[in-house]
């Protein structure tokens, strides 16, 4: 397809496409009184600020989104199926449904895994079919036109822009105003780090003054918090509201983003803050409540403390501007909540892991430099998902992502035992010989978790950035430490001010996670950490063959995330499993194959093919290799490397 026709295949969601509901009915029961309490408001505050992705995502998601809430909270599908049995087909409805799903899924008609825009498989005069129909119609005639009149031709709507999540004329961003470029980020980013500031909950509005010779910013900080007066000694923002000039640039700092949203997290988190289960919970809850109410990120930092210092709750939770894969610069965060309950059978497995993870760290390919003066050993815990407010549930978290605190006071894992169960109860797989599909279908749940838990602990958990601070002072070794590529001195580090994100912007995330997929990869390679999953003798080699071989299988699937037109890619994970199918392609030795083939339908296929027998040898050693380069460089080169 040319830039002016789209692939509908790309933007509408297939009939075929399975729902699966997340069970968290067992989990929520075995908690007590109190803890079901606790879980409540958590969740309540997390769904509070869920629209919030909404208005992070496109302008027209807000309408589309209380459209369809409107109609399908007023009646039930079989009901609205009903009244339109003679005019649309059942094709027809079920793309409605599936849209439906698709954007509550997403929290927004843009897809939270691939950035790529939904629309709906149902024709717009047959969707004006159904909503006449609908009990929404008769009820609130005026309240569904304004609705339908805000959103029904952008939701249609595929022009080039609007096809993909994007900065300035190569997609569709809300985190910017839409006359906002790179060079735009570039210089408000640069304005934040001459203040000592992250971007994380903020977005960027840029006016056109003096007749389009120049330009005012505003950097917005998400609060409930309006005024600019202060809140209180902890209220770091209000010092910084107003007018600033920047490199000749007139910049000015507001607060209030999202505010009424933000008050309702903070008013929930507070009913939540009655039935904490210790002190850690409470300063954690306090925390977060003032940097929503205020803006202040140093508040949520805080908030992230107490948090790591919350060993093994029974009821988990984490909200805030979290992720900046959506951002199309990459260092603007996501609202993102989520509450869940331990699963004590599978942490268990988990905790061996960390157990181990010091001795394994020693089996990284780089020296011992380059790792944490002192691994501090986190939480890792297999959580049943009661609530997720966001764009997507993931199967495996690491965080805070804030550098400082990762790298000196420490970082939780957790595994997300329900969202693994539900994406494995598809059964469909492509790419695959009728053999490795059996063994794929079988095994590619508990490989993953091995996956998981390594790409989560000792992906994202090792490594140290090399830095120098205000005073000078380096926390390594300048004078002795070397390049373990060239054996050159290092004489570059991150500087004051500097992190992974705004060092490496939009790459950041792509390069963050090519380096935690290769970890797994390379370590499920030892047995020990195998048995720890249970895994022994050929089960071992089955679940370490078919771990493989769901990478390389992904890395073709990641083709479905790049659009050619733009050359941009919308999601980080799979952005770094197809470089990692490439790098195996290429330097494999005939390690991976992917051929062209005929399907059994007889229309052209694809199969990918993975020789077990060159996994331990030639495998191991280009990923040794690979992964030792990707830490060099993500360490202290601190440049962008083209991937």
């Amino acid at each position: 397809m040319t830039s002016s026709q789209p692939d509908l295949s790309t933007h509408v969601i297939p009939l075929g496409t399975p729902l699966s509901a997340l069970q968290a009915q067992e989990a929520f029961a075995g908690l007590s009184a109190r803890e079901k309490r606790y879980c409540h408001y958590l969740a309540r505050a997390a769904w509070e600020g869920a629209p919030i992705c909404l208005l992070q995502t496109s302008p027209e998601s807000v309408p589309v989104f209380l459209l369809l809430r409107e109609v399908f909270s007023r009646q039930t599908p079989a009901s609205l199926r009903a009244a339109v049995q003679e005019s649309v087909t059942e094709d027809e409805f079920r793309s409605l449904l599936l849209y439906t799903a698709g954007v509550f899924t997403n929290m927004g008609n843009y897809k939270g895994f691939g950035d790529t825009k939904i629309i709906p498989g149902i024709p717009k005069d047959k969707m004006e079919v159904v909503l006449q129909a609908s009990v929404l119609f008769r009820e609130d005639s005026d309240l569904l036109s304004r609705l339908w009149g805000a959103c029904s031709s952008p939701m249609y709507s595929l022009l080039p822009r609007e096809r993909q999540l994007g900065l300035g004329d190569e997609g569709i961003t809300t985190y910017y105003s839409g006359n906002c470029m790179r060079a735009d980020a570039e210089l408000v980013q640069s304005f934040l780090k001459e203040k000592g500031l992250e971007a994380y909950n903020t977005r960027v509005f840029k006016t056109v003054v003096e007749g389009g010779k120049a330009a005012k910013y505003e950097l917005r900080f998400a609060s409930a918090a309006t005024e600019s007066e202060s809140l209180g000694p902890e209220d770091d923002v209000a010092p910084l509201l107003g007018d600033h000039t920047h490199n000749s640039t007139h910049i000015v700092v507001t607060r209030g983003d999202y505010a009424p949203l933000m008050e309702k997290i903070a008013r929930n988190l507070e009913q939540a803050k009655l039935y904490v289960a210790n002190e850690e919970e409470a300063a954690m809850l306090e925390s977060y409540i003032r940097s929503f109410r205020s803006g202040s990120l140093a508040q949520h930092k805080q908030g992230s403390r107490h948090w790591i210092r919350n060993k093994g709750p029974i009821v988990e939770t984490y909200m805030g501007f979290i992720e900046s894969y959506r951002d199309p610069f990459g260092v603007r965060g996501e609202f993102e909540g989520f509450v869940a309950v331990v699963n004590k059978a599978m942490s268990s497995k988990f905790q061996q892991l960390v157990q181990s993870a010091e001795n394994l760290l020693t089996q990284l390919p780089w020296p011992r430099e380059f790792e944490k003066d002192q691994f501090l050993r986190p939480d890792f815990t297999s959580l049943d998902i009661v609530a997720f407010a966001g764009s997507g549930v993931p199967a495996g978290i690491n965080i805070p992502n804030y550098d400082e605190i990762r790298q000196n006071e420490g970082f939780k894992n957790v595994s997300l035992g329900n969202v693994l169960q539900a994406a494995y109860q598809d059964k469909r797989v492509s790419f695959l010989s009728p053999e490795d599909q059996e063994l794929f279908v079988t095994l590619r749940g508990p490989a993953f978790e091995v996956q998981v838990g390594l790409h989560e602990l000792l992906g994202h958990g090792s490594g140290k950035l090399f830095r120098i601070d205000e005073t000078g002072t380096f926390n390594f070794d300048s004078t002795s430490v070397k390049n373990p590529v060239t054996g050159e001195k290092i004489t570059s580090w991150y500087r004051p001010g500097e992190t992974y994100d705004t060092r490496f912007s939009s790459l950041a995330s792509t390069y963050e996670e090519c380096r935690a997929e290769c970890v797994g990869l390379y370590l499920c390679l030892n047995r020990d950490v195998l048995k720890v999953f249970g895994h022994l003798g050929p089960g071992a080699e089955d679940i370490l063959y078919v771990n493989w071989l769901n990478m390389v299988r992904a890395g073709v699937l990641g083709l479905e995330f790049y659009t050619p037109h733009t050359k941009k890619w919308g999601q980080a994970h799979m952005q770094a499993r197809h470089v990692i199918l490439r790098l195996l392609l290429e330097r494999g030795g005939g390690l991976v194959g992917v051929k062209k083939v005929t399907g059994s339908d007889g229309r052209p296929d694809i199969l990918v093919t993975l020789d077990r027998s060159l996994i331990d040898t030639r495998g191991k050693a280009v990923i040794q290799e690979f992964l030792l380069k990707l830490q060099v460089d993500g360490r202290f080169r601190c440049r962008q490397l083209p991937l």
